[in-house]
């Protein structure tokens, strides 16, 4: 009797025990739970019983299979089933690529170093965005745990220092992108670090951050030549610094230097004659570039596929007759807000460019159908063109969607604010390319005067202005 009482009591105690853990597991698994108040080290621990019909019907292979496409939110609650789930939830293959933005206030170190332990090779692409808690020593960790990361972003992580390109630089020999803006404490030192990784990364570097040496950048070329090298710049850089990297990397294929409001012809001449392999320009928002730029990327780099100039409005018709004369390979051109070019800049990329297939002209204002009847008739259009934005295009009307109705691999066109087209005109082009995306606004029509000689009524907006 004594026994069967001590039994009792024993089975109650058990079973509190187990009320309690499994009260504890919901509490993690509440939505929006982070990962942190995920006890990693503890994930072997739970009792759940592992003989569920779902466990037996499915091979394992094919569980895997279904839990790849969970986040990261789904995956630590599935670890908490059973410990067979545990088992399949943090199989590092389910980790490729993690994003931790959400969790930002609350990573830690501690996670990060688990986390890499985890995933191990599998990991490729890691955002620790604003993850200011997080410090040089789990980064270290990581570089040596997750040797084929490819992409790493550490935007605002603000305690890390050179010591992490450090760590970088000598494991991580496949990483193709890097993003350390906002990260006050990174000076040259790093770049000097990086310059070990076997591949040339893109790296992205904040205004607040200056690279005294940009000499140290260059050395990313390789004796051999044959590393194929990106460059974005989201800083300060001017004339002295394009024609550095110019001569010192002459395989530059792809290089952003958007809103780099200092750049001048002269940087872009230098482009012309040292790097004959780019391929990839976007020069926005780099409003003092003439027509002197757009002669010598047409005479220098004749394998430029894309070109994004949009706001630079001293482009004219002449500069891009130019250019397309002697690239033929364009595929992407960005030419919003070029405000000067006419029908003449359409015409000759109908005659040259042949595999163009995305345009854009919006704010481009002298723009007629004629020339948009040019560019429809022309080989690209027939075959290759899939996007137009025409947006804000005053001097297009129904007859210019007339000559688009032969562009069947048009998936997408943008004609917000062009008040000469019409919903007739509309329902015409889709009538002829039925799968193709419109993406059009007609404002209201603007009410007339008040009669009997009241006082005029304005909008709201004219009165403001």
């Amino acid at each position: 009797m004594n026994n069967h009482n001590h039994n009792n009591h024993h089975g109650k105690h058990s079973k509190g025990k187990s009320e309690e853990k499994r009260r504890k597991r919901r509490s993690n698994s509440k939505n929006g739970a982070p990962p942190s108040s995920f006890d990693w080290t503890t994930t072997s621990q739970y009792t759940y019983e592992d003989d569920a019909l779902l466990n037996k019907k499915l091979p394992k292979e094919l569980l895997l299979r279904i839990f790849s496409f969970l986040d990261v939110v789904s995956l630590c609650r599935c670890a908490q089933v059973s410990k067979y789930w545990n088992m399949l939830a943090l199989d590092g293959s389910n980790w490729q690529k993690i994003d931790l933005f959400n969790f930002q206030t609350v990573i830690e170190g501690p996670v990060v170093e688990y986390m890499s332990q985890r995933c191990g090779g599998f990991l490729k692409s890691l955002s620790l965005k604003g993850c200011q808690s997080i410090t040089d020593a789990a980064l270290q960790t990581f570089a040596q745990q997750c040797k084929h990361i490819e992409t790493l972003i550490l935007h605002k992580c603000m305690k890390i220092t050179d010591v992490t390109c450090e760590a970088l630089g000598k494991y991580s020999k496949k990483l193709r992108k890097l993003d350390l803006s906002s990260c006050c404490h990174i000076t040259d030192k790093s770049l000097k670090h990086l310059r070990q990784s076997k591949h040339c990364p893109l790296y992205f570097f904040s205004r607040t951050q200056t690279i005294k040496a940009l000499s140290t950048l260059l050395l990313f070329t390789y004796p051999d030549n044959q590393s194929i090298v990106h460059f974005c710049f989201d800083c300060r850089i001017n004339n002295e610094g394009i024609e550095k990297l110019a001569i010192c990397a002459e395989n530059l294929m792809k290089l952003n230097i958007r809103n780099c409001s200092d750049i001048t012809d002269e940087a872009i001449a230098t482009l012309g004659l040292k790097c004959p392999g780019l391929t990839l320009l976007c020069a926005s928002l780099c409003n003092r570039l003439t027509d002197a730029s757009l002669v010598a990327l047409g005479q220098g780099c004749p394998e430029l596929t894309t070109l994004e100039v949009s706001g630079c409005n001293l482009l004219t018709d002449a500069g891009f007759q130019a250019l397309t004369r002697n690239c033929h390979n364009l595929e992407k051109m960005d030419l919003e807000d070029c405000l000067q070019i006419t029908d003449a800049t359409l015409s000759h990329i109908a005659a040259y460019c042949h595999h163009l297939n995305a345009l854009s002209l919006s704010h481009c204002e002298l723009i007629t159908d004629e020339g948009i009847r040019q560019l429809g008739s022309s080989p690209c259009a027939m075959e290759h063109l899939q996007v137009l934005e025409l947006d804000n295009c005053p001097l297009i009307t129904d007859a210019a969607l007339e000559h688009l109705m032969g562009c069947q691999s048009l998936t997408r066109i943008e004609i917000y604010d062009c008040q000469l087209i019409t919903c007739t005109g509309i329902r015409r082009l889709r009538s002829h390319l039925p799968h193709i995306l419109v993406h059009a606004y007609f404002a209201p029509v603007t009410p007339p005067p008040s009669v009997g000689g009241g006082r005029q009524r304005y909008c709201k907006c004219c009165a403001i202005l």
